[in-house]
């Protein structure tokens, strides 16, 4: 059996993001999709896309037509996109016109370098669907498979929940 290769497709957010301690701050540092997936030995075919390295919150329309645009084009039909979790439900607005792919998006509470980090989850529930759901766009987040469309954060409890 053949498998339909996985555009992985890298915004930043926090599941790029580093403790900078001179700065006491998070920024985006580079992705870690290269060695999260080596860790997880995935042997599925992949092409990975370093598209943009942004906090969400600062992405723009403009960012977001890029995005749209990547995936659009690409001869890939399955698609992981790797976003900030604040403003991932208007990228997938922004990506509800594409059709006939499905589109899985998925990000983390604490970024990839921490030890506690929901990032591997979160990337493996993604391939998981990715291969599995139907067309259209989902957000998979915290053991749950979302219609990236019908989805909100809940700030206060730190999770995505229907809505």
């Amino acid at each position: 059996m053949t498998q339909a290769p996985i555009l992985v497709v890298t915004t930043g957010g926090t599941i790029d993001k580093q403790y900078f301690d001179a700065l006491s701050e998070f920024q985006i540092s580079d992705s870690m999709m290269g060695k999260l997936l080596q860790t997880a030995r995935v042997a599925h075919p992949v092409r990975v896309v370093e598209l943009l390295r942004k906090d969400s919150l600062e992405l723009t329309d403009e960012d977001r037509a890029l995005i749209a645009r990547t995936v659009a084009e690409a001869p890939e039909s399955h698609v992981v996109i790797t976003h900030g979790t604040d403003t991932m439900t208007d990228t997938a607005a922004a990506l509800a016109h594409i059709e006939g792919k499905t589109i899985v998006m998925c990000g983390a509470m604490q970024p990839a370098r921490f030890a506690e980090t929901d990032a591997p989850f979160n990337l493996g529930m993604a391939f998981g669907c990715c291969q599995s759901a139907a067309p259209g766009i989902w957000i998979t987040m915290s053991g749950t498979v979302f219609n990236a469309l019908q989805v909100r954060k809940d700030r206060e409890a730190g999770r995505f929940v229907a809505g």
